[in-house]
């Protein structure tokens, strides 16, 4: 009786188990976005920041989680005086807003190595619901001997859903479109069982 008591106050942790811990390496992350320019072309920019944890149950995937935190002040377009104007408060307002995150709510699988995470995305202190749609990659060893994969992910949203409104109107039509095509391409590197995560 004392057995199957201790069993059923185990189940609990045994199942949390199961979830393995991988934490994105930031030095070999990108997060990048595409918005429409002047209605004639798409201007690319990037995120240098990103840090996070994915926990990933491969026999339930409904017990993985995702949980990113982007820096709004690493946005980098390649032009000094617009990732100026996008830091301020006509955009991002990053003095009052620092930080972009998303944190899934669910995770489903969408056939072979794909995927639908659904989740809260904050930005411009702005919380919605969005839909990522993702795949992961097979696990490899490192040439440290850490465990790796990939994570690729991608969603549209609408940068007016979020207060960023800011925009003129040019002959063509608006300078700056509206929808905006989000991409993040990570490598997870698996927690090791001290909780220590191994870089290269």
């Amino acid at each position: 009786m004392k057995r199957l008591a201790l069993a059923v106050l185990l189940l609990p942790s045994l199942a949390l188990a199961q979830a393995a811990t991988w934490n994105i390496d930031p030095s070999h992350t990108q997060a990048t976005f595409t918005v429409r320019h002047m209605v004639i072309s798409n201007v690319k920019g990037e995120f240098q920041s990103t840090k996070g944890v994915v926990k990933i149950d491969d026999k339930d995937l409904a017990k993985s989680t995702v949980d990113v935190t982007i820096d709004a002040a690493s946005i980098h377009t390649r032009e000094d005086k617009r990732d100026a104007h996008l830091r301020s408060p006509d955009f991002f307002d990053v003095e009052r807003y620092p930080t972009i995150t998303f944190k899934s709510t669910k995770v489903e699988k969408a056939g072979g190595d794909r995927y639908k995470v659904t989740g809260d995305l904050t930005m411009h202190g702005v919380t919605k619901p969005v839909v990522l749609d993702a795949a992961l990659t097979p696990q490899v060893k490192g040439m440290m001997g850490e465990v790796r994969r990939g994570a690729q992910a991608t969603t549209r949203v609408n940068r007016q859903d979020y207060g960023l409104k800011w925009n003129k109107t040019i002959e063509a039509g608006p300078l700056v479109g509206d929808d905006v095509a989000i991409e993040i391409n990570a490598e997870l590197i698996k927690a090791q069982a001290d909780g220590k995560t191994a870089r290269n």
